[in-house]
């Protein structure tokens, strides 16, 4: 799995942003998840008192308009107007102009899950109930996965290559993989990574409840409805968000003094081949896509200091995901801090392992890893050091970012300090 090239350029993360129910903004979003604030909440974009689950992580405050004008707003789903936004703040964030210098060296790599399926939907209960001739014209193209890639080339300019990936739960993950895969091959000397996610949805949640995926106790304590590894955990609380990296080859950020967070030094991504919804349990699939991101960064198990977990807080995912960490890395396993982002701010499909790259970045950054909240209950299966609630300060060199995604799709991400 390892790439062929003899000589291989380094990406680095010079810029970050992001749009998440704990905050729009990088300082704010970094304190929130060192002090273990939650941004689950009682449902707000749709009455939801007739769902046995009636909690998500919801984006507190939008305002489209902040970034672009009323009129694109319009013609945008939600997914690509926050996607717009914490792009625009990582570019902000690394000190290259908006309008991105040599546009041909200029790349998108994206992932979402479900894109903008809110505006196809729209149009279908405007069709059924008016006819074609009241459809937005502008509904089918913002429904499409690749047209939040299409707002950020041509709203900062970038003519290089474009990915979108759509690799459900780890799309975020596998987006900033191989936008990073674009830098070391040669083919852009800046990347705007990431993933968006803006579905919270009544009829996403009809289908959810009826998966029975979604926690149905803590409707009346919404902040600890998300329980990763937890003995009471019962399902994924569903959020929305969004999250940018600027990746840039070291030589690029080097000649104009950027500040590196940190380097993408291996990835990988593969499949279970098992079930459309539940986990390989036995472990194979997370444990092959971990032990070729680490061949891919040539760095090996025992390097490893801190693992960002996918941890989703379903029974079988997190069980699975500390059985696989055990597999690679034996009794080591015991000794390397885990942590969920997603206690805190819940499952954002497509977007969340955009935002966790970010969180890993912030860890190796700062020397500082965030807890896992709302583990209050041991769970025998799940017995690894998963940093329950307190934030740690610990000089991390390599970490690696976990996600799992509906129809067994994994992606791994390996980041090291610079």
């Amino acid at each position: 799995m390892s790439h062929s090239l003899n000589h291989r350029h380094r990406a680095v993360v010079t810029g970050m942003g992001l749009v998440t129910s704990v905050g729009s903004d990088l300082e704010n979003f970094w304190q929130a998840l060192l002090t273990g604030r939650s941004g689950v909440r009682r449902i707000t974009h749709f009455e939801p008192s007739g769902f046995p689950c009636q909690v998500a992580g919801e984006i507190p405050s939008f305002e489209p308009t902040e970034f672009m004008t009323s009129k694109e707003a319009r013609r945008m789903s939600r997914a690509s107007q926050i996607a717009l936004a914490a792009t625009s703040k990582a570019i902000s964030d690394s000190g290259l102009p908006q309008q991105l210098p040599n546009p041909e060296r200029v790349g998108v790599s994206l992932g979402t899950a479900i894109g903008g399926l809110d505006r196809a939907f729209e149009a279908y209960l405007t069709f059924r109930e008016h006819g074609y001739s009241r459809v937005n014209p502008f509904a089918v193209p913002s429904a499409m996965h690749n047209i939040s890639n299409f707002h950020l080339a041509d709203r900062f300019g970038a003519f290089g290559p474009n990915r979108t990936i759509v690799t459900a739960c780890a799309a975020g993950t596998q987006a900033v993989g191989e936008g990073a895969d674009l830098i070391r091959a040669g083919l852009a000397d800046v990347v705007l990574a990431g993933g968006t996610e803006a579905q919270v949805q009544d009829f996403m949640f009809a289908g959810f409840a009826a998966m029975r995926a979604l926690p149905t106790s803590f409707n009346d304590e919404p902040q600890r409805a998300s329980r990763p590894f937890d003995a009471l955990r019962e399902g994924f609380v569903f959020s929305e968000g969004a999250a940018a990296l600027v990746l840039e080859s070291y030589e690029h950020a080097s000649q104009r003094g950027a500040h590196m967070y940190a380097e993408i030094a291996g990835h990988a991504s593969s499949s279970d081949a098992f079930h459309m919804a539940a986990p390989d349990p036995s472990g194979q699939g997370a444990l092959r896509t971990m032990k070729w991101a680490l061949e891919d960064a040539q760095i090996s198990p025992d390097q490893v200091g801190y693992i960002n977990a996918h941890g989703t807080s379903t029974p079988a995912n997190d069980s699975v995901e500390t059985l696989a960490i055990k597999l690679l890395f034996g009794e080591q396993a015991y000794n390397i801090p885990v942590s969920s982002t997603k206690s805190m701010l819940g499952h954002a499909m497509g977007a969340s392992g955009s935002i966790e790259a970010i969180v890993c970045a912030l860890t190796l950054d700062r020397k500082e890893i965030h807890p896992t909240i709302n583990l209050e209950n041991a769970d025998p299966e799940c017995d690894l050091d998963y940093v329950p609630g307190e934030a740690r300060q610990s000089t991390v060199d390599v970490v690696l970012s976990n996600s799992f995604g509906l129809g067994g799709q994994n992606a791994c991400l390996v980041m090291r300090r610079v």
